[in-house]
């Protein structure tokens, strides 16, 4: 994961302000998500929108336009379920900045941070990885250039590769790599329960076996790295 922030195009900017409404209306919100988005989110913009109209750069089958939405906090973190909200309600890739007011890093302009899931879109609702996020920078951290890309696709890989905690494999896709990282979350808690159990055990044979468990899940795990 590398601390990044793009400098989106001028020509891409949008600047909409949309109202959370339009996402309680269009029914991915569930109660205690719609209760989250009242208490945690001060406002949402459709700030730039990267097509081949704005960044010059063509899209591929489905994937014809990538939108950045900075989303304002009021007073802290945002919880997934609303940008999962708000991902299954956009039929496009998003890439979300995300702002908090308070000046934790030494700017007197608040902190922000890039967050992202990779979605894949087909047919039915889009199918979303977990998000990947890069650490609280200051608001006026300097921005990087939008990497170079041959098409709309090969940028979103682009845009999300920083944010993830391992690196593509020579010749691995977005998709994969977002399975991958699946793979080594699931391992992750599995690692867990058997590190819990392994503490609270009292049978010899059973912590033998739990042992030879957590090994196999440990080895695994760095597999997928």
């Amino acid at each position: 994961m590398v601390d990044v922030l793009f400098d989106w195009p001028a020509n891409a900017v949008v600047g909409t302000r949309i109202p959370k409404e339009r996402f309680y209306a269009q029914g991915t919100v569930h109660a205690g998500a719609k209760e989250k988005f009242v208490a945690e989110v001060a406002k949402i913009t459709w700030s730039h929108k990267l097509s081949v109209d704005t960044v010059n750069v063509p899209g591929v089958d489905d994937l014809v336009e990538i939108d950045v939405f900075r989303i304002d906090t009021k007073d802290g973190d945002l919880s997934d379920s609303i940008l999962t909200a708000i991902d299954k309600a956009i039929p496009r890739p998003l890439i979300f900045e995300v702002t908090r007011p308070t000046a934790q890093l030494g700017s007197g302009n608040g902190v922000i941070r890039m967050v992202a899931a990779h979605k894949q879109l087909g047919v039915g609702s889009p199918k979303l990885s977990g998000y990947y996020s890069t650490d609280w920078m200051p608001y006026d951290q300097e921005r990087t250039d939008l990497p170079a890309a041959i098409n709309l696709q090969l940028l979103y890989a682009a845009l999300l590769e920083p944010l993830t905690p391992v690196e593509m494999k020579a010749g691995e896709s977005m998709l994969d790599l977002a399975e991958r990282l699946e793979t080594i979350r699931r391992l992750d808690r599995e690692v867990v329960t058997l590190e819990r159990k392994l503490r609270t055990e009292v049978q010899l044979n059973r912590k033998v076996e739990l042992r030879r468990q957590l090994k196999t899940k440990l080895a695994q795990r760095e597999q997928e790295k």
